[in-house]
């Protein structure tokens, strides 16, 4: 029988008040894990967008997938809200959890989000990146960054959550791609 991730929610501070994530841990509690990945979701800005994918891509390393600040659970920003903002959060987030470094699960209008996390700490924070439902003008935004990623089809843009069936068709590659080894992927240049 193969290991199962813990599912949870929890609430963590950033500059904007409180972050609520939805987390994945692995069975081993988070020790000698792979490289966490941060889940950034798109306009509707709720964590559990990621629900069918918290599970089985916890298995071996932590998720946190966060509601966008002023979004779902999440204090809000009391200001202006955009990219930049959401980045300065997440950072946040993942210099109280203490991650040296992540792989990024970004849908939609949370893949700009996902840019600026990468533009914030330049090829320090962030290793790879999976995008889905991506604009255009992110996509060439992240080549310009030299950013390492994938656009897989996990979800339309107008979708509420990643479905069943992209879990069973993209989970390996979505593994395979954010692997410790190198995954035979090029960073897009």
């Amino acid at each position: 029988m193969s290991a199962v991730a813990r599912l949870r929610r929890a609430y963590f501070d950033c500059r904007y008040g409180q972050l609520h994530v939805h987390q994945a841990i692995p069975p081993g509690g988070g020790f000698d894990e792979a490289v966490p990945v941060l889940c950034i979701p798109g306009s509707r800005g709720v964590g559990r967008f990621f629900q069918s994918l918290l599970g089985p891509l916890g298995a071996d390393r932590s998720i946190y997938a966060p509601d966008l600040p002023g979004c779902g659970e999440s204090d809000g920003m009391g200001g202006a809200e955009g990219a930049e903002q959401y980045a300065l959060a997440f950072a946040d987030l993942l210099d109280s959890l203490r991650q040296r470094q992540v792989d990024v699960l970004a849908h939609a209008e949370g893949v700009g989000a996902a840019i600026a996390l990468e533009a914030l700490r330049p090829g320090s924070l962030v290793r790879r990146m999976v995008f889905s439902a991506a604009a255009p003008a992110a996509l060439e935004a992240a080549r310009r960054l030299k950013v390492e990623f994938r656009e897989l089809p996990l979800a339309t843009a107008s979708e509420e959550a990643i479905p069943a069936t992209a879990v069973n068709t993209q989970l390996i590659e979505i593994m395979e791609f954010f692997s410790t080894a190198k995954p035979g992927a090029q960073r897009n240049s």
